[in-house]
């Protein structure tokens, strides 16, 4: 199992999944970003490594660029990568506002280098 850490500060590519105003299968919600993961890894869930994609406001189907952070669930074992383009950063609060109408179910920190 891939300890995600290693992903802070490299170029990953994400394959999205959920693209920008898809619908949520399950619980119906909107996703004002593009979402999905990373291919070839395995996060404690079993699954995937997870990543919201900021600053691209637009579907896409895959996206190359920098993991800046890691939002670490403290309650849940599904962390989430912050991919964004090469030169762009994100405050912690900016990352949370993004990423609120999901992770305002979980308590979480957000882990940088």
């Amino acid at each position: 199992m891939l300890d995600i850490k290693e992903l802070l500060a490299s170029s990953v590519t994400v394959i999205i999944d959920r693209p920008f105003g898809s619908r949520h299968p399950r619980y119906k919600y909107i996703y004002p970003i593009n979402y999905g993961y990373i291919p070839g890894t395995v996060a404690p869930d079993g699954e995937e490594v997870d990543a919201y994609i900021l600053g691209i406001f637009e579907p896409l189907s895959q996206f190359e660029g920098k993991c800046i952070a890691i939002i670490h669930r403290t309650n849940d074992e599904d962390d989430k990568l912050i991919v964004v383009p090469q030169g762009k950063n994100y405050s912690d609060e900016q990352i949370m506002a993004l990423t609120e109408f999901q992770e305002r179910f979980f308590e979480s920190t957000i882990i940088r280098i």
